[in-house]
């Protein structure tokens, strides 16, 4: 087990990105026109049950620009997730340019009372053509 700050790295706790897609058809902000719909999926193949509390992600856009985004919970939901078990979800991120990186971290408390995090892995939006 390592720490990073205040947070302990569970082992067996990870995320994978499973799928992104341009939604090409989908009505978006004239500012934000590019929609991809991410699906992702947090493992605990840990000994101990996980409730995911939050979330961090880090948009940076072909020129360079990063956004940050911070929020409580996953798609309105603090999932339990116990050992063995997966959560999988899928959401969405509007950019206004044709490609973006993200990457980021999801936190949560253990049932011993630990803060604990995981890493999203780093992971490409790409409109295409």
């Amino acid at each position: 087990m390592s720490t990073k700050g205040d947070f302990l790295e569970l082992p067996g706790l990870r995320v994978t990105v499973d799928r992104i897609i341009h939604q090409r058809e989908a009505q978006t902000p004239p500012d934000r026109p590019h929609c991809f719909i991410y699906f992702i999926t947090i493992h605990n193949d840990s000994d101990v049950a996980v409730t995911i509390k939050g979330r961090k992600w880090v948009v940076k856009n072909e020129r360079g620009e990063i956004t940050a985004v911070e929020g409580d919970g996953v798609v309105g939901q603090f999932p339990k997730i116990e050992p063995g078990e997966s959560f999988s979800y899928n959401s969405f991120h509007l950019n206004d340019t044709r490609t973006a990186v993200a990457e980021g971290s999801y936190i949560g408390m253990d049932e011993r009372g630990r803060k604990v995090l995981t890493r999203i892995p780093k992971f490409e939006m790409d409109a295409g053509e």
